[in-house]
């Protein structure tokens, strides 16, 4: 099946461009953004992926604000056209390429809207390809990259209109595709039970952004890591094309974590990063506001990613951060909004935790025993 984008020359098979090379149905091809007030008012998500081996196009736009997460949720049946990345009234724009996005959400019967811009501040960064199996089969098998910016516009979710304005509002998107676990549970064998220790660190300084991102085995080894430093941009047109560069890619990554009694969530947290001269930055990490995940679908029970929710569907869901079950599995995935120091300096950025199962280093012996 052909599609615009096949009259270009970017072609990686014999096929057209609509058709993986691989016939995986967990294949996805997805868009991620987060945005958050530095003074820790509020943190948006939102996400839109396409699945071409399931037929499904779906998005999430989610918003915490004042002690409650907002979300609003829709899918579709997979258009023939792949740049058609539109779902209900929610609608991404490509403005141009690696500087430029909107994101639209007209109304509609959840009561959640918006118009928003974004504007890169660095050029993104290509983060190391993620592959790993489990009991011989293949869970996961991504390409992702990263970038940093500003965003302007609004969102109005539970009868309040936020306003975002580019000097008070950063946030980081990231683009990854490949295969990883989606939908409903694969058939077959069962499973042994999951492990999974990730940390992801994205921060704005005032003249640069730092990168820090880990994958760990039960034994506190490294099995995957990205650590960057990456240039800072006055505007997206002095963004030069392709990778920055002015990139440095950190020689070694190291975090404490202090969690938060009864939970798998961060209290508090520094990181190392050192750079391949051996200098190295120490950054105090401290939270300011928690974003489940969830929100935008990750690991949703209805709504996960993925699934197949007719030819076109929309949903909304709130809830009171002060309500939800530390204890809960769909809930453990969050985001944190974080102040960051290093030294006399200041920043603000996020830190992704994903905490299932043992892990030696912190105390944590079964699959959601909490920090004592």
């Amino acid at each position: 099946m052909l599609s615009r984008h096949d009259d270009f020359p970017i072609h990686q098979t014999p096929e057209p461009l609509a058709h993986p090379a691989t016939g995986d149905r967990n294949f996805y091809d997805r868009y991620w953004f987060n945005g958050f007030a530095r003074d820790g008012e509020f943190l948006f998500g939102i996400a839109l992926a396409l699945y071409p081996n399931r037929g499904v196009l779906d998005a999430a736009l989610s918003l915490v604000r004042d002690g409650e997460q907002h979300c609003f949720r829709a899918s579709r049946r997979l258009p023939r056209e792949r740049s058609e990345t539109r779902v209900g009234p929610l609608a991404l724009e490509v403005l141009e390429p690696m500087r430029r996005l909107s994101l639209r959400l007209a109304p509609n019967q959840t009561g959640i809207e918006a118009d928003l811009r974004f504007a890169a501040r660095t050029a993104p960064a290509e983060e190391a390809r993620t592959s790993v199996r489990r009991d011989e089969r293949l869970l996961m098998d991504t390409t992702r990259f990263t970038q940093f910016g500003h965003w302007e516009g609004w969102i109005r979710a539970g009868g309040r209109l936020t306003r975002v304005s580019a000097d008070r509002v950063p946030g980081v998107r990231d683009r990854s595709w490949g295969v990883r676990p989606l939908g409903e549970p694969e058939p077959g064998a069962p499973a042994s039970p999951p492990q999974v220790f990730f940390l992801w660190a994205p921060l704005h300084w005032e003249d640069v952004c730092t990168h820090f991102g880990v994958f760990e085995t039960p034994e506190g080894r490294k099995w995957h890591s990205d650590g960057m430093i990456l240039p800072a941009y006055d505007s997206p047109d002095g963004i030069p094309g392709g990778e920055d560069p002015g990139l440095e890619r950190l020689a070694a990554l190291e975090h404490r974590i202090a969690f938060e009694r009864g939970t798998r969530w961060a209290r508090s947290a520094e990181l190392l990063l050192t750079r391949p001269g051996g200098e190295s930055w120490t950054i105090e990490l401290t939270p300011l506001l928690r974003f489940h995940m969830i929100g935008i679908g990750y690991g949703h029970p209805e709504w996960g990613h993925g699934r197949w929710k007719g030819e076109e569907a929309l949903a909304g869901e709130s809830w009171k951060l002060s309500e939800v079950d530390p204890r809960a599995p769909h809930f453990q995935h969050v985001q944190q909004l974080v102040r960051a120091r290093r030294g006399q300096r200041e920043g603000v950025g996020v830190l992704e935790q994903i905490c299932f199962g043992p892990h030696a280093r912190y105390g944590f012996e079964a699959f959601l025993d909490p920090a004592a």
